[in-house]
């Protein structure tokens, strides 16, 4: 590897699989020191990752788990707001509840963090938060409401901050994947058969894109060689979504 997070600190949300698995995987193997954060245990173990159990809709442990963080390390670097859970329903038959969860799992968690982790951005003059929104951020699916409503907004909020934190040295961006193979798509794969092969066919590439490829675009934000990037989204989907028809 090439040292390319050499000597910064880095929070990955939603770091124990999947996409956060990867980008704290990756980070840490550029150099970074890195602490994932996940409301459930890792999965597997990675070199220069350390996790903590965090429940990202609970503002209180979000402060206490970047307050240590910072204690730790002085200084945090990096944020990646990666947790977040596919809230589908018929909107007439949606409960507050599940309103609810939706906002606070896909929006309001990543607001947690931001809040938490700026004070130290702010004091050191520098920093770049990394968004993970969804193509369902840019593009309407039937039968997926409330989800894009959370996305769209994470987008909106990461142009906000981007915007209103750029003279002070921080940068906020956001990825837009398209369909990743985590676990919870392996999953739905394993329920339905024909699923896999009838999404492959709808992507141009023709294949489904991984969790180290939308780690490498957050590893490419998170760097230096991006400083002059900011309130931007990058789609990672293959094309997918500049396709009119099928």
């Amino acid at each position: 590897m090439t040292g390319r997070l050499a000597d910064k600190v880095a929070v990955v949300t939603g770091a124990a699989s999947g996409i956060g698995a990867a980008t704290a995987r990756l980070f840490a193997d550029e150099g970074a020191a890195v602490v994932g954060l996940d409301r459930n245990p890792a999965t597997t173990s990675a070199e220069g990752v350390l996790h903590r159990t965090c429940d990202i809709t609970d503002a209180v442990a979000v402060d206490a788990a970047i307050a240590e963080v910072r204690g730790a390390h002085g200084r945090i670097d990096v944020l990646v707001n990666n947790a977040g859970a596919d809230v589908f329903a018929e909107p007439l038959a949606l409960s507050d509840a599940d309103w609810e969860r939706c906002l606070s799992l896909n929006l309001k968690g990543a607001w947690h963090l931001c809040r938490a982790v700026l004070p130290a951005m702010l004091a050191q003059g520098a920093g770049s938060i990394v968004n993970i929104a969804s193509v369902h951020g840019h593009k309407i699916i039937p039968g997926c409401f409330p989800y894009p409503v959370a996305k769209h907004a994470l987008v909106g909020m990461t142009r906000s901050l981007g915007i209103e934190y750029a003279a002070r040295g921080i940068r906020v961006n956001s990825i837009s994947p398209g369909l990743v193979l985590v676990p919870r798509i392996e999953a739905w794969f394993d329920r339905e058969p024909g699923a896999r092969e009838r999404q492959t066919a709808l992507l141009p590439p023709k294949r489904i894109g991984t969790p180290e490829e939308v780690a490498y675009t957050a590893l490419f934000l998170a760097s230096d060689e991006a400083r002059f990037i900011n309130a931007a989204d990058i789609l990672v989907d293959g094309g997918r979504s500049q396709v009119y028809h099928d």
